[in-house]
C-alpha cells in the first residue's frame, strides 16, 4: 500500500446526477494504480448548510466551531491530493461543490489537484473556474484533464460511455497528479 491518499471528489449532489457514474469511472481507472491510495468522496455524503463558520476559513486556520465544518476538515486534511469530479453549470460550478470549498482553507494548502469535468462544452469552463479557486487556495492543479462530452461520451444524456479518445490521456493524468501530490507531500512535511 502506498502512503499516498487521493481523494475523488464528486461534485454533484443533484438527484438523477451524471456524475456518479462519471466518479465511479474515475475510480475503477483508479484501480489499477499502486503510487496512491485513491477514496471517493461523495459531497452528498457531506451535507454542508452554506457558509455558517462566524470565522471566515482563512483567518480560523483550521480551527473551527461548528461538528459539520470540523468532520468537513477532517476528512479533506486526511489526502495528499485531488481529484475533482465537476459538471458545468451555468459556466461554472456547482454552488454545493464551491460552498464545501470554501468552507476550508489551510486543510488544501501545498496539496496536488486535477480535474474530470462534463458537461455540453466537456465541462470546461467549470474547470477554468476550479483552476482559479485552487490557485487562491495554494493547491498545485495538473496540466492533464479529462472533459466529457454529453453529446458524444453519454448515450442519451445520461448512460456515460466514454469514448475511446480519452484513453491516452487517463494515465497521464493520474501519473502527473499522483508525482506533484509525493512532491508536495515533503513540501508539508
Amino acid at each position: 500500500m502506498s502512503d499516498l491518499k487521493i481523494a475523488v471528489i464528486l461534485g454533484s449532489t443533484r438527484p438523477g446526477r451524471n456524475g456518479k457514474a462519471v466518479a465511479d469511472w474515475v475510480m475503477d481507472q483508479a484501480g489499477a494504480r499502486t503510487a496512491a491510495e485513491y477514496e471517493l468522496i461523495d459531497l452528498a455524503d457531506h451535507p454542508l448548510p452554506f457558509l455558517d463558520e462566524p470565522v471566515p476559513p482563512a483567518r480560523a486556520r483550521g480551527q473551527y466551531q461548528n461538528d459539520h465544518s470540523k468532520a468537513w476538515a477532517e476528512t479533506i486534511a486526511a489526502f495528499d491530493g485531488y481529484i475533482f469530479v465537476t459538471p458545468e453549470y451555468n459556466h461554472s460550478v456547482p454552488a454545493g461543490l464551491k460552498n464545501a470549498i470554501d468552507y476550508l482553507c489551510v486543510e488544501w494548502h501545498n496539496k496536488a489537484a486535477a480535474f474530470v469535468s462534463y458537461g455540453t462544452l466537456g465541462g470546461a469552463r467549470a474547470v477554468e473556474h476550479l483552476r482559479a479557486i485552487a490557485s487562491e487556495l495554494q493547491m498545485a492543479h495538473v496540466r492533464q484533464q479529462l472533459s466529457f462530452s454529453m453529446f458524444t461520451d453519454f448515450e442519451h444524456w445520461s448512460l456515460f460511455k466514454p469514448g475511446e479518445q480519452h484513453d491516452e490521456s487517463v494515465p497521464v493524468m493520474f501519473d502527473q497528479l499522483e508525482s506533484w501530490a509525493r512532491a508536495l507531500k515533503t513540501v508539508r512535511s
